[in-house]
């Protein structure tokens, strides 16, 4: 399904480009894959970033991946093996509208020499579902259609009562079995097109869809004590630089911390659902906000009380 735009807002890229003009130019020859790109914005984000950038590498290669580095001081993104930048401190403009402004005008310019550019957090891991493709590069190839794809997401939990700690030394989700569908996190993830990405990168300035094949697991709440020590740092952010006023960052690390404990506790696999939601609420997650397209529905929090857990396929084990 794609969503027809109300009079007045945007359609296609940046640029302008329709659909029926002549196809859009690529920066690989023909008959080889898509060159894609992936950004992230991290700040003391401890062994989590060094997995985000060894995941993207692995599917992108490591010279087509960015880090965004927001100041840390804990050296987790010192001899990363990838292209980070560094910039002043965000206070011209304040943290968020600086942020996507660094996020759309670098993806804009990446897409002068790349054919799609991705955009996720520190611990977002997208990946193509290998019952259909091989890899991003893959899924990309085949949709060369498309200006934006938004992504399947997916909050991974810890077990508390079966499930040790994270070994950040081997792939993750072989050490967890449970996730919850999370609607507003359904982001506009991947693009084609310069069109920029609005709504703390939720919403994008094109029309979009979510792809049930182009799946994000979120690890916020993959390890009770990671969750405590970055909840804990963000929620120093949000009092002490303003950062991601009314978001989960204003909750302090002991209240996420229960909540996971709370939620764990709950797991019932008795009462598990089907890991792919029914088409029907995909189709009705994306609408027009004002000029964007974005993802509604319950968010991170609410995701956690409300949604059915459901079990990750053994496929995805070893992607991330």
């Amino acid at each position: 399904m794609r969503w027809v735009p109300r009079r007045g807002a945007p359609v296609g890229g940046q640029d302008g480009r329709k659909r029926d003009q002549e196809p859009r130019p690529r920066a690989t020859p023909p008959g080889e894959l898509p060159l894609v790109a992936a950004i992230t914005m991290a700040r003391d984000e401890g062994p989590m970033i060094r997995h985000w950038v060894d995941h993207y590498s692995r599917q992108l290669g490591a010279e087509n991946v960015y880090v965004i580095d927001d100041h840390s001081s804990d050296g987790s993104t010192e001899d990363l093996a990838c292209r980070v930048l560094h910039f002043p401190y965000l206070n011209k403009y304040g943290f968020e509208q600086s942020r996507m402004g660094l996020a759309n005008s670098l993806s804009a310019g990446l897409l002068y020499a790349y054919d799609a550019v991705l955009f996720a957090d520190a611990d977002e891991f997208v990946v193509a579902d290998p019952k259909s493709y091989s890899g991003l590069r893959e899924l990309v190839a085949a949709r060369p259609d498309r200006d934006a794809l938004g992504v399947l997401a997916y909050n991974v939990v810890q077990d508390l009562a079966n499930e040790a700690p994270l070994d950040f030394g081997r792939p993750l989700l072989e050490q967890r079995a449970w996730a919850k569908f999370v609607p507003l996190m359904c982001k506009p993830s991947l693009k084609w097109e310069p069109a920029t990405w609005a709504r703390a990168s939720h919403g994008i300035r094109t029309p979009y869809e979510i792809d049930p094949d182009l799946v994000m697991f979120h690890f916020k709440f993959a390890d009770r004590d990671q969750l405590l020590e970055r909840a804990g740092h963000r929620h120093h952010l949000n009092r002490t630089e303003d950062r991601a006023r009314n978001t989960s960052w204003a909750k302090s690390g002991d209240e996420m911390v229960q909540l996971l404990d709370e939620v764990s506790a709950a797991l019932d696999p008795a009462q598990a659902e089907p890991f792919r939601p029914k088409q029907r609420l995909l189709n009705r997650t994306v609408q027009v906000r004002g000029e964007a397209w974005k993802a509604v529905g319950d968010g991170q929090i609410e995701a956690m009380h409300k949604r059915p857990f459901c079990k990750i396929p053994q496929r995805f084990a070893g992607l991330v």
